[in-house]
């Protein structure tokens, strides 16, 4: 059999902004940041001079992206197709590169302009004759039969959706696809390879079937991004090159342009707030290269309302000033309550229900999440340290 390698992308989300930090030129830091990374990974793509490109949806975060947003996807696309002629490009639209009413136009249609096809509000099937080659290109949205052509030598599927049995619940209800497909549904099609889009970790759904996940950090929940990451030891974003002949994936790592960090948490159950204060300030100490320009997280569990405010914030408002980011995440002492059976269960504090719902509320695009959260954190605590008044007047039972 012919060797035929594909590249798979995707969820690369040019536009994406996070924090209010500008680069020198005025545009937001994480926007640049995330155009670099799709730079970097469009040079390793010409490096490996594959014979197809599958881009599977979410290429921009927004479906009415900036004009500098635009003309960035336009020039490295347009780059990628001067520097490989020979090389075809099938894209798909994803549900963050979709307009919500039927009356906003797709912005995805200016690539076909450069020779990519495109499929933006409809599945297409496409035909590679010289890769004796056919792709079902199915954006975000109704899914159809998922059947392979077979006239074809090769069959490829590139989808945008949401893999019923794979994709974790909580991610789901975060950033929900349109399409949704079972792994039965991918695995009766007959196919040499299905591209996924949507689900941002790099992750096998069948031997064939993959999510390449997205280039850069670019979820509603990053900290959830990596500690999947480090659970299945992924050593950070990337896309997947395959050989169709042989049935071999590899995953390409794209050298980020910010580095996230997630230390170590802290307990800082009886501790006093001097030596909760020591203990941040030495696991600051013990980022290797410091936390200058990095995204930083730093949980502390278990911490009073008394030690919380108590807290060296001057040391803290130091490191948010080095850092791009810096968000430190205080965690209340878990509050228990036993059944009658005798059972502890474990009863949501409010803090934690406060902040998984402003991290899953839908917000604008250009508000900064972490930012929110940040500031309704800010005022429980805040709250927290306002008296209690008393049963009586308060109504509160004792």
């Amino acid at each position: 059999m012919q060797r035929m390698r594909v590249v798979h992308l995707s969820d690369i989300h040019l536009g994406f902004r996070q924090y209010q930090r500008l680069t020198p030129s005025g545009i937001n830091q994480r926007e640049a940041d995330v155009a670099r990374t799709f730079q970097r990974a469009i040079d390793q793509i010409i490096g490996l001079r594959p014979d197809l490109v599958l881009v599977a949806g979410d290429v921009f975060h927004t479906s009415r992206p900036s004009n500098a947003a635009i003309l960035h996807a336009f020039r490295q696309f347009l780059r990628l197709r001067s520097e490989l002629p020979r090389t075809h490009v099938v894209m798909v639209a994803g549900d963050h590169d979709t307009p919500r009413t039927t009356e906003s136009g797709s912005i995805m249609g200016l690539f076909d302009q450069i020779g990519i096809h495109v499929a933006a509000s409809e599945p297409r099937r496409i035909a590679i004759p010289e890769l004796e080659t056919s792709v079902l290109a199915v954006p975000d949205g109704p899914v159809p039969e998922l059947s392979a052509d077979a006239g074809a030598r090769h069959n490829l599927l590139v989808i945008h959706a949401h893999v019923r049995e794979v994709v974790p619940q909580y991610y789901a209800e975060l950033d929900r696809a349109s399409a949704i497909v079972s792994r039965a549904d991918l695995a009766g099609g007959g196919w040499d390879y299905v591209a996924l889009g949507h689900y941002h970790i790099h992750l096998p759904v069948a031997g064939n079937a993959f999510y390449c996940g997205s280039l850069d950090y670019t979820s509603l929940n990053v900290w959830f991004d990596k500690s999947e990451e480090e659970e299945q030891r992924l050593k950070g974003k990337g896309f997947i090159e395959y050989d169709v002949a042989r049935g071999v994936a590899r995953f390409h790592v794209v050298p980020p342009s910010r580095e996230f960090l997630d230390l170590r948490p802290i307990s800082a159950r009886e501790l006093s707030p001097a030596e909760v204060n020591a203990a941040i300030e030495r696991t600051i100490e013990t980022v290797k290269g410091g936390i200058d320009d990095k995204v930083v997280r730093l949980v502390v569990r278990d911490i009073s309302r008394s030690v919380a405010r108590e807290l060296d914030h001057r040391m803290i408002r130091e490191c948010k000033r080095r850092a791009l980011h810096f968000a430190m995440d205080l965690r209340k002492p878990e509050p228990t309550r036993h059944d009658v059976a005798g059972a502890p269960a474990r009863r949501p504090a409010v803090v934690e229900v406060v902040r998984e719902q402003l991290r899953a509320r839908q917000i604008p695009p250009d508000l900064d999440r972490d930012r929110l959260v940040d500031l309704g954190m800010q005022y429980l605590n805040e709250a927290d340290a306002f008296p209690v008044a008393p049963a009586s007047v308060t109504g509160a039972e004792s």
